[in-house]
């Protein structure tokens, strides 16, 4: 097993046991929504300091549940992983695409690099 194998996969039992330990454990069992995200904490956190507080704005779009906000931003979430994963794939396909350039200007007996088909030593400067 190479090392770069032995790396993903202690990192994608990371990934797992972090989904799953809160499960197991129970956190959030006291809550009555154990999974609600930072906003709704914070929105609970400020009414209870200040309950004559009115926020500066609403809502754009209110979803009809908090199943529809999740799927909301799951799919928020996976555009985001979407476009970040194109950009680091072009840009190693990129430079993948550079590399063999090089390495075809370097071996490339008409480039003017290595042995030319005048020189006396034959197969110098190309890789077999």
């Amino acid at each position: 097993m190479s090392r770069n194998a032995k790396i993903n996969g202690l990192l994608l039992l990371l990934v797992a046991a972090l989904a799953v330990l809160p499960l197991a454990l129970g956190l959030g069992d006291h809550k009555e929504e154990p999974f609600a995200g930072a906003d709704a904490e914070a929105e609970t956190a400020i009414t209870e300091i200040d309950p004559d507080y009115e926020p500066w704005f609403s809502p754009l779009y209110e979803p009809p549940s908090g199943e529809v906000e999740s799927a909301l931003f799951a799919l928020q979430a996976a555009i985001g992983t979407g476009v970040l994963a194109y950009y680091f794939g072009l840009r190693r396909g990129r430079r993948q695409g550079e590399a063999r350039e090089r390495e075809r200007a370097g071996t490339d007996p008409g480039s003017g690099a290595g042995a030319g088909p005048d020189d006396d030593v034959a197969g110098a400067g190309r890789t077999v």
